[in-house]
């Protein structure tokens, strides 16, 4: 919930006070952090961010990334690639009157 959260704020470059809200009102990042359900209730209150940065390093977050991606390639099958046809533009001359 702490990274979700983190995350959230700083990718809509808000408050702590604004991302406690838009995480009250939005179903999807209530998701994003770790609910199964939809609550109008306050997650946590806003305080807690600055804990959650205090607690949560650059490093960590690093870390984090790394296995997520790892996780993501071993589950996902490699595609052979595709060339792709690329067509010229077309262009129409435009009559002038």
């Amino acid at each position: 919930m702490a990274l979700g959260a983190l995350i959230i704020k700083e990718k809509l470059g808000i408050s702590d006070r604004e991302t406690v809200e838009q995480i009250r009102e939005n179903p999807y990042l209530q998701y994003f952090i770790g609910h199964s359900s939809y609550s109008n209730e306050l997650p946590f209150d806003p305080s807690l961010l600055v804990h959650f940065r205090q607690r949560i390093s650059p490093n960590l977050i690093n870390k984090v990334n790394e296995r997520m991606v790892e996780k993501m390639r071993s589950i996902t099958p490699v595609k052979p690639e595709q060339k792709r046809i690329r067509t010229p533009k077309m262009s129409h001359p435009i009559a002038e009157n």
